[in-house]
């Protein structure tokens, strides 16, 4: 049996299109270890299995961001069919169809690196949290030492001394 594919590996390959974690049908592909048609010549035997919160077709825009932005995709720029794009669920269902070993086998490792991605995401989330409100806290703190800090300095100016006029004050009548 080959060696299962590290879930880093399966990482790289997700990206985020219009605010989704999606997998591309050509790296989903060769990750389940089938051509990129066969797997889509199983998907589009099996499409009421795949509503759109299960994959998608990139639209034009995307597909060039795509390639722009990964060079392990750069092939698609010569491709006339848009990709599709799955989503951790459409992944899973993808394996379902096409029923291989591998596929089967993979997919496991496929939804374990959505699942991390998704932790991380909400474990970022978490901390940007705590620390806009540590930098709430600290504004806070900063006004209030600025208003001690005032306030000691006015405590520690020498009061001006008090003149008495020279001379006699005269009573007038």
């Amino acid at each position: 049996m080959e060696a299962l594919i590290p879930i880093e590996v399966i990482e790289q390959r997700i990206l985020l299109i219009p605010g989704q974690k999606v997998i591309l049908d050509a790296d989903l592909a060769k990750l389940y270890g089938v051509p990129t048609r066969v797997l889509n010549q199983a998907v589009r035997r099996n499409l009421k299995r795949f509503p759109q919160d299960f994959m998608f077709k990139l639209s034009q825009p995307e597909k060039d961001q795509v390639i722009t932005i990964c060079d392990h995709l750069k092939n698609l720029k010569y491709a006339k069919a848009l990709p599709n794009a799955f989503t951790e669920h459409g992944a899973i269902m993808a394996a379902s169809v096409l029923n291989t070993e591998k596929a089967i086998q993979i997919s496991v490792f496929v939804v374990r690196a959505f699942v991390k991605l998704r932790e991380m995401l909400s474990t970022n989330k978490e901390l940007a949290h705590k620390l806009a409100a540590l930098e709430r806290k600290l504004q806070n703190h900063d006004e209030s030492i600025r208003s001690l800090v005032v306030t000691i300095r006015q405590l520690m100016a020498s009061p001006e001394p008090k003149r008495r006029p020279i001379g006699f004050r005269v009573k007038e009548d």
